[in-house]
């Protein structure tokens, strides 16, 4: 069962959330850390990540940006003299492997914090080591639910859940759609989880919402267009993996589904390959919400983010939200450690500092980011909207909070705390 789990995971969500745009431009200049433009050569700082690298699938797009980041950092100053050691270590998409990884990053390499993670088996194997040992985990992507309701883990980006409802919200919002389908691969802690985000909401408009979880190693892309055809929805969220999504449109369009119901997509398919994929019949009728603003946003951080990975990190590091998220990351952990006295820099005093960040802003996030108590966490649940034009995306609606009983509690300690204030 773990090796289907595990493969599954790989198949589908190292596909799921990335976003693949390019950078073209001309890089401007990189601004990190103390920007001294003097290297450090202090003692170094270690810092981990576990990711799935090899396996089904590439899912290490985070880890990539916070290694850059952390290069600029350590080339301008560091941490106030110290450079950071960043050791990124790979699970193969195995929990036992995730285990193994970690355990040797905490206890033999004795990591301060971990950033950047970016693995659906690490949060289920590693929160118990990392709750034990003290480590803190500015994850860089979490996606199933164990991510958000783990004492020691907190992602930058707002998962699979959110994004569903994100998507949802628009639909009723621009065209008074109650009534859904959402389609999901089966597998523990995502696929109901994520879809039963989009069921409360239209149940809170007076709606409903079915589920159809799918065999993620067989998808039968017409079945399901004629399952949903034979519901009539007024829309259909497609909540698969770019193969899989990219198939099911296409079914989508020779059922002629795509003329009985509307389409929405959490930002699994926000990528840039996606609008040549399915083709010119989707144009203004495939609309999907953003977890991050959109990668060629031109805002001063969003720019900064191109600059450090055109300066720091590898011209095949990809480009994407993935890696908007490991900036985040890095960033949220650099400046932590920066107001901290550089002989003092210890796993407890790194978590303590981190359990406290409140009110980070950046303009590649629609709010302030923050870690929080307690054992829920998901501070991004807040988002926009982009539909398929052409072979591109065209913003529909900026950002928006997201509706979730889920976050109720979240509501209160921001209230508490003042976030956003």
């Amino acid at each position: 069962m773990k090796k289907f789990i595990t493969l599954a995971v790989g198949i589908i969500l190292t596909l799921a959330f990335s976003v693949g745009t390019r950078v073209t431009a001309a890089p401007e200049k990189a601004s990190c850390g103390l920007n001294s433009g003097k290297a450090a050569t202090g003692a170094p700082i270690p810092i981990g990540a576990v990711v799935g690298k090899t396996g089904p699938d590439d899912f290490s797009s985070s880890s990539h940006a916070a290694a850059a980041y952390f290069k600029c950092v350590n080339a301008n100053g560091g941490i106030n003299g110290r450079p950071i050691d960043y050791q990124v270590e790979d699970d193969a998409w195995n929990p036992e492997q995730a285990s193994q990884v970690a355990t040797k990053l905490v206890r033999d390499q004795k990591v301060v914090a971990m950033v950047g993670n970016t693995s659906f088996v690490d949060c289920g194997a590693n929160e118990a080591l990392y709750e034990a040992q003290n480590v803190v985990v500015i994850a860089g992507v979490g996606v199933p639910r164990s991510c958000f309701f783990s004492k020691n883990y907190a992602p930058v980006n707002a998962g699979p859940r959110l994004s569903n409802i994100g998507a949802a919200m628009y639909m009723n919002k621009a065209f008074g759609a109650k009534t859904f389908v959402c389609v999901a691969a089966n597998i523990p802690g995502f696929g109901q989880w994520s879809c039963d985000g989009v069921t409360a909401f239209a149940k809170s408009k007076g709606g409903d919402s079915k589920t159809i979880l799918v065999d993620p190693a067989s998808v039968d892309s017409n079945a399901i267009a004629l399952q949903v055809q034979a519901i009539h929805p007024d829309a259909f969220d497609v909540n698969l993996f770019k193969g899989a999504a990219i198939a099911l449109l296409s079914a989508s369009v020779d059922s002629g589904l795509i003329n009985k119901t509307r389409f929405m997509a959490p930002t699994t398919l926000y990528s840039a390959d996606i609008p040549k994929a399915i083709g010119p019949a989707w144009s203004d009728k495939l609309f999907v919400h953003l977890e991050l603003e959109p990668t060629d946003k031109g805002t001063p951080d969003s720019k900064n983010w191109r600059a450090i990975m055109d300066t720091y990190g590898n011209a095949s590091d990809p480009r994407d939200t993935f890696s908007e998220a490991g900036y985040l990351a890095a960033r949220i952990t650099t400046e932590t450690l920066l107001k901290l006295p550089p002989s003092k820099i210890t796993r407890a005093t790194v978590s303590d500092a981190l359990r406290h960040v409140t009110n980070f802003r950046s303009d590649i996030l629609c709010a302030p980011w923050y870690f929080g108590p307690g054992s829920h966490h998901n501070a991004n649940h807040a988002g926009s909207i982009s539909v398929v034009q052409g072979d591109g995306f065209v913003s529909k609606e900026g950002c928006f909070q997201i509706e979730d009983p889920e976050l109720a509690d979240l509501h209160t300690l921001e209230a508490q705390l003042h976030i956003g204030k």
